[in-house]
């Protein structure tokens, strides 16, 4: 048994309580065999892949809350602090039932290499709680991220760990923490991104994750022979990555004809009404079921589905394993050429296999949604000059990033004799500059 295979070993014995952290794990070192296998002297020497599966440190503390009618309410909060070889801790913030430490770990691992791939100097973490901000009023969310800032704010800083928004960490969540970080700490520093405009904040933050996977997805097809003018796509999800998603590849010329939340799915054959979508989720905050309302001729279904259309592009912007075996048949079987993730490891292991087996163009997450984190390291470079950039200057930034990772993972791909295997690709150019600056930092 080789040095890799021992190290997984030892990580899956170690940590079999974490199915979502050694999901990441596995899928990461399944592409990286070839790279050891060049360097298995040294890294084992230098126990570089125990290192870079064990978290730098993880925090996990108690979050108390009032809610409206006086009691009091207890949630778990979490920051991993992943990797900070290449810069600080970046990683946003999920608020979510499904959060727990498996999640955080599999969110921030996937995340160092994610943040490796955009060029910018920033390390990997993740964080959140299983609060759920769905159904509180405005003041049961800021107790909410009062009381989770107060414990928080012991471990981050402008040039230590600077956390962003995630699923269920919007604007308002991110207004309550900052303003409770300012309060206990008396500075005013750019320790959290996705901030509002007025104190900091970016121009296209909100735009960059769902644009950013555009402009991979476009390069993509262009490489490939291919485009994005006149091709059907379908999109799940109704968050800020999808709903941006959506309206980009309506601009470069795609039909977006579906969009789903956590109960149903709309599917729209003349193509999604976008600011229909934007009144239901972004204003009035209610369910997509709503959209029938503006658009009599579309169909709503509960539950899932989204994969069962056809289309030529399909983009997964919702939550992990969201997309599964019978899923990429089903998408093989109508045609699809290209499946991008939005998200973080929305495609299963199994499901990612057929897809690449089956011909299709498949760019995982950690590359194809890493516009977000790019946009974030953006924002701290405005807020450390105490500048402000307009949209079309960080519009154009973000489109260079991803244009580049794109041609990053595709070389890597083909350096190590898997050309066109960017999965692989993204693994292994991420890894490649975490381990150089680890290298060179000695044993820490």
């Amino acid at each position: 048994m080789g040095y890799l295979e021992n190290v997984l070993e030892s990580v899956q014995k170690k940590y079999s309580y974490q199915p979502e952290f050694l999901q990441a794990v596995s899928e990461v070192f399944e592409s990286l065999s070839p790279v050891i296998e060049r360097n298995q002297k040294l890294y084992e020497q230098e126990a570089i892949l125990e290192r870079i599966t064990e978290p730098d440190r993880q925090v996990q503390f108690r979050v108390p809350w009032v809610d409206d009618s006086g009691k009091i309410r207890v949630n778990t909060g979490y920051r991993v602090q992943f990797n900070n070889s290449i810069g600080p801790y970046k990683g946003g913030l999920r608020l979510h039932p499904s959060v727990n430490l498996s999640v955080i770990k599999f969110l921030g691992f996937e995340q160092v290499f994610k943040n490796s791939l955009t060029g910018l100097p920033i390390g990997g973490g993740k964080g959140g709680s299983d609060f759920d901000p769905k159904g509180k009023s405005d003041r049961e969310v800021m107790a909410f991220c009062q009381s989770f800032m107060t414990e928080l704010c012991k471990y981050i800083g402008a040039d230590t760990d600077v956390p962003a928004g995630d699923i269920g960490t919007g604007a308002r969540e991110i207004g309550y923490m900052f303003g409770q970080y300012k309060r206990i700490k008396g500075l005013y520093e750019g320790v959290l991104t996705g901030k509002g405009l007025s104190y900091g904040g970016s121009l296209v933050r909100t735009q960059a994750t769902g644009y950013g996977l555009l402009y991979i997805t476009d390069e993509l097809l262009k490489c490939n022979g291919l485009g994005l003018d006149g091709k059907t796509v379908t999109i799940s999800g109704s968050g800020n990555v999808a709903i941006y998603a959506a309206e980009k590849a309506m601009q470069l010329g795609g039909k977006v004809v579906t969009l789903s939340d956590s109960t149903g799915w709309i599917y729209d054959a003349e193509g999604i009404d976008l600011d229909a979508v934007k009144e239901i989720k972004e204003v009035n905050r209610a369910r997509l079921s709503e959209y029938k309302k503006y658009r009599p001729n579309s169909e709503y279904h509960e539950g899932r589905g989204v994969w069962s259309v056809k289309a030529d592009v399909a983009l997964p912007c919702a939550t992990q394993n969201e997309l599964l075996i019978d899923d990429a048949k089903a998408l093989v079987a109508n045609g699809v050429k290209a499946v991008c993730e939005g998200a973080n490891m929305p495609t299963s292991i199994e499901a990612t296999k057929y897809l690449q087996e089956n011909g299709v163009l498949f760019v995982p997450g950690k590359a194809a949604n890493a516009g977000g984190v790019a946009t974030s390291a953006l924002e701290m470079s405005q807020n450390s000059e105490r500048l402000s950039w307009t949209f079309e200057e960080v519009d154009e930034k973000l489109k260079g990033i991803m244009t580049n990772i794109y041609h990053n993972i595709d070389n890597a791909s083909a350096e190590y004799g898997m050309k066109g295997n960017y999965v692989a690709g993204a693994n292994i150019a991420g890894f490649a500059k975490v381990v150089d600056a680890m290298l060179a930092h000695g044993a820490c």
